[in-house]
């Protein structure tokens, strides 16, 4: 039995002449202890797939299996990273990760719980700001409490929806070791969202790419052949990242085109052609 399972999945949203299937056939089985990453454009559905697996949102047809069970709503045992922070703007840092801790551990001490937000404060190098409120932060600022949050509540899967994008290079590598050293600790189960190449090879055991909707499904695995711990200053020199990068990104542009050639709408392509793997971290 897979870890989680995403059997026949469709979403619509509207009614009618009006519906718009957003997703369409998703059929996805991620293992215990894996790390996978999905990769596609921006608008193409991405956010729904990352909402359905947390419970936020029910799928129109299908089903959502979490060990074996349904997904009917959130838990603290999938801890999600989102993109966009929600943090509540009247706490500090550390009261916002304060809240997720006592949630997801109500039987632990004030003082556990206390020693539990330091540390994770301290992973993303906020202790300085530990009890400034998110208004007094940068936005990378706001995203790295994000981080911390969903990392301290020790969620059995990790589910990530974009959530280094708005980082600058140095701390979005830094927090991408952070996860991956977390991860490899005890092999928590890790879904990534990406619209990055590089980062979901770094980071997952297989990428899946999302074609874009409407009607959208996922496309071909690939998996990643590069032992672990990856060393990103090797990476450049790797075959095996060349060839999986080249693979993937020849797919994305395959899939680019066609859309195109049938509608005027503009997607965005994931970030393809960067000079430099090494100096992007």
């Amino acid at each position: 039995m897979a870890y989680l399972e995403l059997n026949n999945i469709y979403k619509t949203y509207g009614k009618g002449e009006h519906a718009t299937e957003v997703l369409s056939n998703i059929n996805l089985s991620i293992e215990e202890g894996e790390f996978v990453a999905i990769v596609g454009f921006t608008g193409s559905g991405k956010t729904t797939l990352v909402n359905l697996i947390n419970g936020l949102l029910q799928p129109t047809s299908g089903e959502v299996l979490f060990k074996g069970e349904p997904v009917v709503g959130t838990s603290h045992e999938r801890g999600v990273i989102f993109q966009n922070y929600s943090l509540l703007p009247w706490l500090t840092v550390g009261q916002n990760v304060y809240m997720a801790v006592n949630e997801a551990f109500p039987k632990k001490s004030k003082s556990e719980i206390n020693d539990i937000v330091a540390e994770y404060v301290e992973m993303v190098s906020l202790s300085h700001a530990i009890n400034k409120r998110p208004k007094e932060l940068s936005g990378g600022m706001r995203q790295r409490v994000a981080v911390a949050r969903a990392l301290a509540m020790k969620p059995e899967m990790i589910i990530m929806d974009e959530p280094l994008g708005a980082l600058d290079a140095l701390t979005r590598g830094n927090l991408q070791d952070e996860i991956l050293n977390i991860w490899g600790k005890d092999k928590r189960t890790a879904l990534l969202i990406t619209n990055d190449v590089d980062e979901g090879i770094y980071m997952a055991d297989r990428i899946i790419p999302l074609r874009p909707g409407p009607n959208a499904t996922l496309g071909p695995e690939f998996k990643i052949d590069i032992d672990r711990p990856r060393d990103k200053t090797e990476l450049n020199d790797n075959p095996n990242f060349k060839k999986t990068r080249n693979a993937i990104i020849e797919y994305l542009m395959d899939i680019g085109n066609e859309r195109k050639s049938v509608s005027k709408t503009e997607y965005v392509l994931p970030e393809l052609t960067p000079k430099d793997f090494v100096n992007r971290f």
